[in-house]
């Protein structure tokens, strides 16, 4: 990396420092009377006994608990009404023996036919009746797990890093119980040490904490002990404090998860454009394992041999059709879910679905002090299989390497940070595989980053980064990125600004990147006007305005933004925007275009969304305006002069757009949920009203909970895109595809698995190359088959010493 790029990092550093420095200093250092004003401190008791569900028999504690344990009843209102006491009556009571820590909640209601208490799939609790936790056991306002139940006993946990969303990729085992009263239900958790991190030490631990009740038929109520404010940016940055644990530790902890799965398989091979054939196998059998251990208390270790991942749920659906640049799809595969906040960074450096098939895995994440590691060491063997063997690139892996160190300060959250990426594959010339992981040797990506908060309302996150990337030619690139995101939040307004500066050489293989070349300026603005009356919760503005430059100055891209929303009482909320903007495509995006063209774009539309009934939740999102065809027809013959084709050979042309994306899930019993998904997209000539592109997304998602342990799930999804080949060079295709998977999970890593999948296309049945794109398939109407199918068996078990 050169030492100009290193130079514009350190000044990008400095500039932050001095925002950061030319604060008023009661703004970034509140002072420690307002710091203990906004929290709870409190002593957490040591039990001589381990509480019993049956000791809150009937909603009332036995003189034993009720003498023994932590009581809290201050609940306060986060949402709808911020700060004020909680609707129903609620108590809490905890306490800790050497081996485990309990909490159970009274949670008291005058409607008990109104509280949402389905059998639901582990984890699928976020629209329940639920209580739970939030626990800090490193003290430092940014890291936390987290525990919740909702009154079936369904259990969810994760892990919530300050500033990002909820991950709920993190499990471990505990133990959780209900009873349902006619005054209300009880909520009991026992969470053991050995399932938490925290430091070893004789003295008198404190750790941060929040309790919360969620109550959905009170206008989706959330409260929190101790207040958890809208007012306040963060939510660890207003945790409680509770101390006197003592003589406590997580122990030993060493987990081995082995793994067997046969499946039984039918499906394409594409690997050899020129002669596609179709592969099988009656019985493939694969085992693996999965391993954790805990360093220091505070370190941990993991590793995965030969994984399998046939349970992973399919990708839930998205308008993939006429877009520029990639379209993200969040990673499922639990080895790379799990601490994955401690490698998220401002820019996307890494996202771990570039690594397609690893053989093997290892990660190191935890805290040393105010220190965080996050290492990530995996291959994939994806490049040398999409190729045949007789490509000179068959059987090549690429490597990831990933390194991330960052320390956190002050009294908010906090941080400053650096982070390396690499990814080598050993790539060779005249492959067949065109696509650009295999065209890249190597792809190094390092850099600086912090994320700054000022007070209770005010964060800054900047970045700055360099790659150097070369491919298999032996050619070069490199460039630099930048990134900075000012944000100010209350209960009433919301505003953020950022600026992204992306280098023509900039590049990066293992994080999630679209373009390169941009200069990227966008303010976002909203206004919240609060009634809290019988139906209207609130309502208000909000506007979000993009521009977007190259390198050399051109406007590439304007867009703003302007929505109006209103939320009432019942979890309701319906609104209206309006978009505008224009784009302006050039030769370097389009060789067929000879000079700049400019394309405007403008869509009118409205959203509604509400859960006003426990068994039903409904969503709509529709728009109308002008897009551009960003697939127009390519012919490379020149064609007749009589033969009038609207849209010049090669070249974009705008159209008129229509926009729905709907859902609707059904709890129609108590262990049945029905989720259905509706995407269309339909672009048409502007003059003539010609169809260039029909695309429909149907998928539906059933879900049967015999037990907590048991399940059943159904997935069936449908896509159509209806093209119109005179238009466009997509072609006219469909598909479907179904799963069917039984679950038994005992407790996280020891589980039994049955799946079936299959996928059925309208591909010509000669397997004839599509004649403008050899890569792919001739699509023939209605003539279907089953291009992929398979039966599988996996079952695992957890060894924990």
């Amino acid at each position: 990396m050169s030492s100009t790029i290193f130079a514009k990092s350190f000044q990008v550093l400095a500039l932050i420092v001095c925002v950061l420095t030319v604060m008023p200093a009661h703004a970034r250092h509140p002072g420690s009377k307002d710091v203990a004003e906004s929290m709870s401190s409190l002593r957490i008791p040591h039990l001589t006994r381990e509480p019993k569900i049956e000791d809150f028999a009937n909603m009332e504690p036995s003189s034993a608990v009720r003498d023994s344990m932590l009581k809290i009843d201050q609940f306060l209102q986060r949402d709808p009404k911020d700060g004020v006491p909680i609707s129903q009556r609620t108590e809490a009571y905890l306490g800790y023996t050497d081996k485990m820590l309990y909490l159970v909640f009274l949670a008291f209601d005058t409607q008990m036919s109104e509280i949402r208490n389905h059998m639901v799939r582990r984890e699928q609790i976020n629209e329940e009746d639920q209580v739970g936790v939030f626990l800090d056991t490193f003290h430092d306002r940014r890291h936390a797990v987290f525990f919740f139940i909702n009154p079936a006993g369904v259990q969810q946990e994760g892990t919530y890093l300050e500033g990002q969303d909820i991950d709920l990729s993190w499990d471990t085992i505990w133990h959780s119980d209900t009873r349902l009263y006619p005054q209300g239900w009880v909520g009991f958790i026992a969470v053991p040490f050995k399932s938490l991190r925290f430091k070893s030490t004789d003295d008198v631990q404190s750790w941060g904490f929040l309790l919360e009740r969620d109550i959905p038929h009170n206008s989706s109520e959330h409260s929190f002990y101790p207040r958890f404010s809208m007012n306040e940016q963060g939510l660890l940055t207003q945790e409680g404090d509770i101390s006197g644990f003592q003589r406590i530790s997580p122990g030993r902890n060493l987990q081995f998860i082995p793994y067997a799965s046969f499946r039984s398989f039918r499906v394409l091979d594409q690997r050899n454009p020129v002669f596609p054939q179709f592969d099988s196998s009656p019985f493939d059998g694969k085992v693996g394992l999965d391993a954790k251990a805990v360093l220091k208390d505070s370190l941990v270790l993991d590793a995965t041999i030969n994984p399998d991942f046939g349970q992973v749920e399919s990708d839930e659906p998205q308008i993939t059709v006429n877009q520029r640049f990639e379209v993200f799809f969040p990673e499922k595969r639990p080895f790379f879910q799990e601490n994955s906040t401690y490698f998220t960074t401002p820019i996307n450096l890494v996202f771990t679905r570039r690594i397609v098939d690893p053989l093997y895995g290892i990660r190191l994440t935890g805290k040393v002090g105010r220190w965080s590691i996050g290492t990530l060491f995996a291959d994939d063997q994806s490049p040398g299989e999409s190729v045949a063997p007789s490509d000179p690139l068959y059987g090549h892996q690429a490597y990831f390497g990933i390194v991330r160190v960052s320390r956190e300060f002050g009294s908010q959250g906090s941080n400053i940070g650096v982070l390396y990426t690499d990814r080598e594959l050993d790539t060779v010339p005249f492959t067949s595989c065109l696509d650009d992981p295999c065209l890249t040797r190597s792809n190094r990506v390092g850099g600086i980053d912090a994320h700054l908060k000022f007070d209770k309302n005010w964060s800054l996150d900047g970045q700055a980064v360099t790659s150097r990337t070369t491919f298999n030619d032996g050619s070069k690139e490199s460039g630099a990125g930048y990134f900075l995101y000012l944000e100010r939040s209350s209960r009433n307004m919301e505003f953020n600004s950022l600026y992204k500066d992306n280098a023509p050489g900039f590049e990066t293989r293992t994080g999630f990147f679209q373009r390169p070349d941009i200069r990227w300026f966008s303010n976002f603005f909203q206004r919240r006007f609060y009634v809290e009356g019988k139906h209207l919760q609130y309502h208000g503005p909000s506007v979000l305005t993009r521009n977007i430059w190259d390198h050399t100055g051109l406007r590439i891209e304007y867009f703003a933004n302007a929505n109006y929303k209103w939320v009432f009482n019942g979890q309701t909320s319906l609104g209206i925007y309006g978009n505008y903007g224009h784009e302006r495509l050039r030769p370097d995006d389009y060789p067929h275009l000879t000079t700049n063209v400019d394309f405007p774009h403008s869509q009118v539309g409205f959203f509604m969304n509400t859960q006003h009934y426990k068994w039903l939740a409904l969503a709509v999102e529709a728009n109308l305006g002008r897009d551009t065809n960003y697939d127009p027809k390519f012919i490379p013959e020149p064609v007749d002069r009589f033969n009038l084709i609207p849209s010049p050979s090669g070249i974009p042309v705008g159209g008129k757009s229509r926009f729905v994306e709907a859902s609707a899930t059904l709890r129609p019993g108590r262990g049945l949920t029905i989720e259905n998904t509706y995407f269309y997209y339909a672009l048409r000539d502007p003059q003539t009203n010609a169809s260039f592109i029909n695309n429909h997304i149907l998928r539906s998602k059933w879900n049967y909970q015999f037990t907590r342990a048991f399940s059943l799930r159904l997935i069936g999804q449908y896509n159509a895109n209806l093209a119109n080949t005179v238009y466009t060079s997509l072609q006219h295709s469909k598909n479907f595809d179904a799963d069917v998977l039984f679950t038994y999970l005992v407790h996280p890593g020891t589980a039994i698995y049955v799946g079936y999948n299959s996928h059925v296309a309208n591909i010509d049945r000669l397997l004839r190359a599509d004649p403008f794109d050899s890569r792919e398939l001739m699509r023939i109407p209605n003539a279907y088959i089953n291009d992929g199918r398979a039966f599988f068996v996996k079952v695992s078990y957890l060894l924990r010493f």
